[in-house]
């Protein structure tokens, strides 16, 4: 997990662990100037309108779409992620989703792992939010 130009994120796996699926157990860091932190990020577009009413995958990609604008704004790339955080209001809507998601997670992060927790929640914030994606990149 090495940025072209930048800091060394480095996936740990314990020794006789079974890797882990789409996602890194730890990561380390090294050479890091900059570390970003973004907020939890739901499917809002650029007015704050809340996109994808009812629709899981399609919430989970504009959600993962605005930490990834945040990162880029903040000068770094998908890339630089070393952790996510994803709190959902239904782990079964998550689980029905999979597919879509891993997608749209290919689309805007590529085949790059982070260290990653999925938790749910009773509820979010706003109203009809499915998902929210709070990120901690190293730049």
């Amino acid at each position: 997990m090495t940025q072209p130009h930048g800091p060394r994120l480095e996936s740990i796996q314990p020794a006789g662990w079974a890797a882990p699926r789409g996602y890194s157990n730890a990561v380390a860091v090294s050479g890091a100037t900059k570390l970003v932190f973004v907020a939890g990020q739901i499917a809002w577009d650029a007015q704050q309108q809340l996109v994808g009413a009812g629709d899981f995958a399609a919430q989970f990609e504009q959600a993962l779409s605005n930490v990834v604008a945040c990162l880029r704004a903040a000068g770094a790339q998908p890339e630089a992620i070393a952790r996510l955080t994803i709190y959902v209001t239904d782990k079964r809507a998550y689980l029905a989703a999979t597919k879509e998601i891993g997608a749209a997670y290919k689309r805007l992060v590529g085949k790059h792992y982070p260290a990653m927790a999925l938790v749910q929640v009773a509820a979010l914030l706003e109203d009809g939010a499915l998902v929210e994606i709070e990120a901690t990149a190293a730049v």
